[in-house]
């Protein structure tokens, strides 16, 4: 499997527009992003659980695990990597870089992931 990266950094928000623990859905050339924050990190992931179309960023974002949970049946999607933690989802969501200025959180789009 591979994730290829997308030209181009967008920004999404201001660093404080996002409180630590809270995460919210962006949409990036027209696909949703969720953005969390946990303390002075932020991640970015495809915002819809790959198990059914629910927005993963109306989800609680899981400090401890690093990980963002489907409000809907429950699954726990690693920040970092994507990796579905916990059942019922198995296949991983997209993970986007992000890099953090003084302009504020910016994201660059990685493809889907493909196997």
């Amino acid at each position: 499997m591979s994730t290829e990266s997308a030209p181009g950094p967008v920004r999404l928000c201001a660093r404080d527009d996002l409180a630590p623990g809270e995460a919210r859905c962006f949409v990036v050339e027209g696909r949703r992003v969720a953005l969390a924050r946990l303390g002075e990190e932020f991640f970015a992931v495809d915002d819809t659980c790959s198990h059914a179309d629910f927005s993963l960023s109306e989800g609680d974002v899981d400090v401890d695990e690093c990980a963002l949970e489907c409000p809907a049946h429950g699954s726990l999607f690693d920040l970092r990597t994507g990796e579905a933690l916990t059942l019922p989802a198995v296949v991983p969501v997209a993970t986007h870089g992000v890099v953090i200025s003084d302009e504020g959180v910016f994201v660059t789009l990685r493809e889907r992931w493909r196997a």
